[in-house]
C-alpha cells in the first residue's frame, strides 16, 4: 500500500485544529516536515517547537526532511523533538562517504529511521551505495526550497534506477518523492517504483480527505 506523507508546509494554520482532524479522517499515514535553514536552500521554515506540537497533536508517523547546511546538528534537535524519520541530502555533507555513512549510523544508534535524499541536479547514482544502509530513499521531483512547484519528468528515471536496484539486492529501502505530486502525478511515481508520496498543496487546498483518497 502507498504511504502517503502529507507535507505540512502547505497547512493552514489558522485551521489547525480542523486540517488536522481531516488528516486523521483520511488514509495518511506520516506528516512530511520540510526543514529549511534559509542556507542550504533559500528559505527558512520549522524549528523543532513546531514538530513538538505536533507530536501532541497527532499520531500520525513524523518524517523529517532536514534541508540545512548542517545535517549532523540537526538531526540530534529534531530527534529530540520528537523525529521519527531523519532525511537529509548528501550535498550537505559534499557527498563525502565517511560522513554519509557517519551520520546514518548516528541517526540509527538513536533508534530513528533514516533517509538519504538529493538535489534535482544531483545524479542518482550518489545514493546507491547507501541502499542497504537506509530506511528510506528521497527523490526531489522538485528543486527543494518552496511548495507548489511543477514535478520534474527526469524524476520518474531516478525512481525507476532506484527501484532496479533496491530490487536486484533485496533491500527494503523504502522509495519517497517529494514535489509536484496530484492526482496525474502520483500515478507516474508509483508506476515507476515509488512507495510513498509527499504531497502539500494538492491535500490541503481543497478537501483533504478525497486529495489523499485519490494519491493512494
Amino acid at each position: 500500500m502507498t504511504i502517503i506523507a502529507p507535507s505540512v508546509l502547505s497547512l493552514d494554520y489558522s485551521r489547525f485544529s480542523e486540517q488536522i482532524a481531516d488528516l486523521h479522517r483520511s488514509k495518511a499515514q506520516w506528516l512530511h516536515f520540510d526543514v529549511m535553514d534559509g542556507h542550504f536552500v533559500p528559505n527558512l521554515t520549522f524549528g523543532p517547537d513546531i514538530l513538538k506540537a505536533f507530536r501532541k497533536a497527532s499520531h500520525l508517523f513524523m518524517d523529517v526532511h532536514l534541508m540545512v547546511d548542517d545535517p549532523d546538528y540537526f538531526s540530534d534537535v529534531f530527534i529530540d523533538a520528537g523525529a521519527q524519520m531523519i532525511t537529509f541530502h548528501t550535498e550537505a555533507l559534499n557527498d563525502d562517504p565517511v560522513r554519509i555513512s557517519a551520520l546514518i549510523d548516528k541517526i540509527k544508534a538513536r533508534h530513528v529511521k533514516v533517509g538519504l535524499t538529493i538535489k534535482p541536479k544531483t545524479p542518482v547514482d550518489i545514493l546507491l551505495p547507501y541502499i542497504t544502509e537506509v530506511d528510506m530513499l528521497l527523490i526531489m521531483s522538485v528543486e527543494p526550497g518552496f511548495g507548489g512547484q511543477a514535478f520534474m519528468p527526469q524524476s520518474l528515471d531516478k525512481i525507476a534506477v532506484l527501484r532496479k536496484a533496491i530490487d536486484q539486492t533485496g533491500a527494503h529501502a523504502l522509495i519517497q518523492v517529494d514535489g509536484g505530486i496530484n492526482g496525474h502525478t502520483a500515478t507516474l511515481v508509483k508506476d515507476a517504483g515509488a512507495d510513498v508520496l509527499v504531497a502539500g498543496s494538492y491535500i490541503f487546498s481543497g478537501n483533504i480527505v478525497a486529495a489523499v483518497e485519490s494519491l493512494c
